[in-house]
């Protein structure tokens, strides 16, 4: 992806960030993604593409723009696009950190194009990306990921979405002896962290929705960081919709590189609120952004003031 195409990407989420961010702290989730998405979608049919929304903010039925399988753009390089206007509605609205804009562009065909449903996930970063399974026992992964740095399991960190439906595993996780952090929302930043020095969390378990997955599998792909995934439809509708779209084996195990196909792949997050990847758009005239380019294995960080 060449550096004009990156920093269109980045106006792209800083107009997203910009949009939320007037709603931080208002509590109104809703309204703060619904500013989120018409800025995001206003610059994307601003630029010279022909993107198609892989990852959106839902089926056609369910989402008036940005919704999966909408052509976005003035025609042009045909990409495939991810978004999420507001990852962590709930820290936008209520003020909490790590609230981002996202968005990740690869070559037509290159995104796993699936339905908005569900998905079991584990990432770890890149020392231990070659010995997560997301087949065995949550304690076999503490110990294998354990090892695989350097630590004793008393001292891993396991990060899970908060929800009951990961209750069992984090019951196991601590079981195994390792710590457990939990979080309200907000998992494709929780992914990344496994990657990343200085965040305290080293493995990451536990079902989300399968779009982050995506988005979140772009960015350890520029790192070498590990993910698997597992779908986990809730009806009919949802699979059929992966059966016709998604050319890949639905259930199967899912490796980093089946859901992101190429090194032209490039994920691009804005912050909105304050948090351990980047600080948020404040007073709304700052934008701190990172880059995660899978061409040249490079993060880089942007702080824009207008």
């Amino acid at each position: 992806m060449n550096q004009v195409r990156i920093n269109q990407m980045v106006a792209v989420t800083e107009a997203a960030a910009f949009a939320a961010g007037k709603w931080v702290g208002r509590g109104q989730k809703k309204t703060a993604d619904g500013a989120a998405v018409a800025a995001m979608r206003e610059v994307l049919n601003q630029l010279p593409i022909s993107g198609r929304v892989v990852i959106g903010e839902g089926e056609r039925d369910e989402a008036p723009m940005l919704f999966i399988g909408e052509e976005v753009g003035t025609g042009g390089e045909e990409i495939d696009i991810a978004v999420d206007p507001v990852e962590g509605t709930n820290m936008c609205a209520y003020s909490q950190p790590n609230s981002l804009a996202v968005m990740a562009w690869a070559p037509r065909g290159a995104l796993l194009y699936a339905p908005d449903t569900y998905m079991e996930k584990i990432a770890a970063g890149p020392a231990a990306a070659d010995v997560i399974d997301i087949d065995a026992r949550p304690q076999d992964n503490c110990q294998a990921v354990a090892a695989a740095l350097g630590m004793a399991v008393e001292d891993l960190t396991v990060c899970f979405l908060n929800r009951e439906r990961n209750a069992d595993k984090i019951a196991a996780v601590r079981e195994a002896g390792a710590r457990v952090r939990l979080i309200g929302d907000g998992d494709i930043f929780a992914v990344i962290a496994t990657a990343l020095d200085g965040t305290g969390t080293d493995l990451y378990m536990g079902s989300g929705a399968a779009p982050e997955g995506v988005l979140a599998a772009t960015a350890m792909r520029c790192v070498g960081g590990g993910f698997q995934g597992r779908f986990l439809f809730r009806n009919d509708s949802e699979r059929a919709r992966a059966l016709a779209t998604a050319e890949l084996d639905i259930d199967a195990p899912l490796q980093r590189d089946d859901l992101v196909r190429s090194d032209e792949a490039v994920f691009v997050a804005t912050g909105i609120t304050d948090g351990e990847l980047l600080h948020g758009v404040g007073d709304g005239n700052r934008a701190n952004s990172v880059i995660f380019d899978c061409a040249t294995k490079s993060i880089r960080y942007i702080k824009s003031i207008y």
